[in-house]
């Protein structure tokens, strides 16, 4: 008889980083998918009139709207880092367990700090 457990309690699973970075690119990715008609929408109502594009700059001064789409540009930014890391796994590059760790601190390094630097320009 097998002692394998009959369900796996998720939320006592830990992750190594990798994985975790796996996770959070896919979650990227579905969250810039279910943003991009609001995005597209965004971009037709500023093309529409002058009075519209005016009114949508009101909108994207304020601290919270500006914030949401920090975090938006944050998510792109992780996803191309994550998606340039899985390509290299995908090439055979980087298979091994420490460059693994070690790619994976990089691309939240490297997102991070390409987020605050286009953050601070766009703030």
């Amino acid at each position: 008889m097998s002692k394998r457990p009959k369900y796996l309690n998720l939320f006592q699973i830990r992750l190594p980083l990798p994985g975790v970075m796996s996770i959070m690119h896919r979650v990227s990715g579905a969250v810039l998918f279910l943003a991009l008609p609001v995005l597209l929408c965004w971009l037709q109502r500023s093309l529409t009139s002058p009075d519209t594009f005016t009114s949508l700059q009101a909108t994207f001064s304020h601290g919270f709207t500006k914030l949401i789409l920090i975090g938006l540009l944050w998510g792109y930014l992780h996803h191309l880092c994550a998606g340039i890391r899985h390509l290299m796994l995908d090439l055979d590059y980087g298979t091994g367990l420490e460059t693994a760790r070690l790619t994976s601190l990089l691309v939240f390094a490297v997102s991070i700090t390409l987020t605050l630097v286009a953050g601070a320009l766009l703030w």
